[in-house]
């Protein structure tokens, strides 16, 4: 079992705790503001120990400078502030004097929130390569670390594992929740039903090929199910396709033709933005595309979940972006959310739409870490989590 937050006396000792604020942003507005709530109760926790609070986290990758200007946390501060009902403090860079001075200037229930760490990625990936130097800059700034970032828990970055490998450390109480309901899936109650989409087959082979292994049932659906459709010689049409992964399909097709269960029709169109309709497989044209499950797909797959006592879902069975794509996603949730058996959420896409389509509380669990969760279904080591203390 590993520390956690309240393992420590906090009495105004600086605690750096790295929180998952990469939340979406257009137009200066943020979209969902899920993650920030969602680390609240650590912030707090820490605030009514007398905790100086020090918070980093990324938003979105680094490449130009032109993305630095598009990715400041500038606006989580003022979102953040609003939810806790108190100043925060930003510091709009990642070093320096600046952040050095106002760390030394913090009285206990102070807050700063430092600027995206992923900035350091611009001359040399420092935070994404776990540079020592940085970790060890950071680490400095501090007394004890607390990782509270489960979706990047399956990365090895300086702001994590770095910072870890150098101060007192503890998990906080998201991470904790997520690894306790995560849990569950080791000994779960059976029939066990995987779902499972998302676009490419090769971003989900190595979860594929382990799962397979442990569930009952595997449901894919989204652009994904158009490549195991086309390893059985089905026309899909114009449909995306990943040809590299075409004989994985066959594999596992074969080897467990009865637990994986494919769409029997789509909602079709010419393109993205032409008109729609169901067809059945054997119905595809040429140039028709798939781009949702279809209804009788959502028949078979109801069917499945009724009889299932335990659901893991991850990646959304059509573009649910786009409302006449997203039946597919919207009507499994429906399905999901009457049902009072075990149902996790694991996070991505499959947790926004969950949450964007009045979801959010309708399920065991809803993850944070859509990577993270897979990798820990998988029976992996999350780097984040393996570097902090046991108790």
């Amino acid at each position: 079992m590993k520390r956690t937050i309240m393992d420590y006396d906090l009495n105004n000792k600086k605690v750096i705790i790295r929180v998952d604020f990469n939340v979406p942003i257009k137009d200066k507005k943020i979209l969902d503001d899920n993650r920030i709530v969602m680390a609240l109760d650590t912030i707090n926790y820490a605030i009514n120990h007398n905790a100086k609070v020090i918070l980093l986290s990324h938003l979105g990758r680094i490449k130009t400078i032109e993305d630095k200007q598009n990715n400041s946390l500038i606006l989580v501060k003022d979102r953040l502030s609003e939810l806790l009902n108190r100043d925060v403090l930003f510091i709009n860079e990642t070093r320096g004097k600046a952040l050095e001075d106002a760390v030394s200037n913090m009285k206990a229930k102070d807050i700063i929130l430092v600027e995206n760490t992923r900035f350091e990625d611009l001359n040399g990936k420092l935070e994404s390569s776990n540079d020592d130097t940085l970790a060890r800059y950071w680490a400095n700034l501090g007394d004890i670390f607390i990782n509270d970032a489960f979706a990047t828990s399956h990365r090895s970055h300086a702001s994590n594992v770095g910072i870890a490998s150098i101060l007192p450390n503890g998990i906080g109480f998201l991470v904790k929740d997520e690894l306790d309901k995560l849990n569950i899936l080791s000994e779960p109650k059976r029939p066990y039903t995987i779902i499972l989409g998302g676009a490419k087959v090769s971003d989900k082979i190595n979860v594929i090929s382990s799962l397979a292994k442990k569930a009952d049932y595997i449901l894919i659906g989204g652009g994904m199910a158009y490549t195991f459709l086309k390893a059985l010689n089905n026309n899909i049409g114009a449909s995306i396709i990943d040809n590299e992964s075409i004989d994985f399909c066959k594999e596992m097709l074969s080897k467990y033709k009865d637990k994986i269960i494919l769409p029997k029709d789509s909602i079709t169109s010419k393109s993205l933005n032409g008109n729609s309709v169901c067809k059945l497989n054997e119905d595809f044209e040429d140039d028709d595309i798939g781009y949702d499950i279809g209804l009788k797909t959502i028949d078979e797959f109801k069917s499945i979940i009724d009889k299932s006592n335990t659901v893991f879902w991850n990646g959304p069975l059509g573009y649910f972006e786009i409302e006449k794509y997203s039946n597919g996603t919207k009507k499994i949730l429906d399905i999901l959310s009457k049902t009072d058996k075990t149902v996790i959420i694991g996070g991505g896409d499959t947790a926004s739409a969950a949450i964007n389509f009045g979801y959010k509380k309708s399920f065991t669990h809803i993850s944070t870490g859509g990577g993270a969760s897979l990798e820990l279904l998988e029976g992996k080591e999350l780097p984040g989590i393996k570097i902090i203390s046991d108790k």
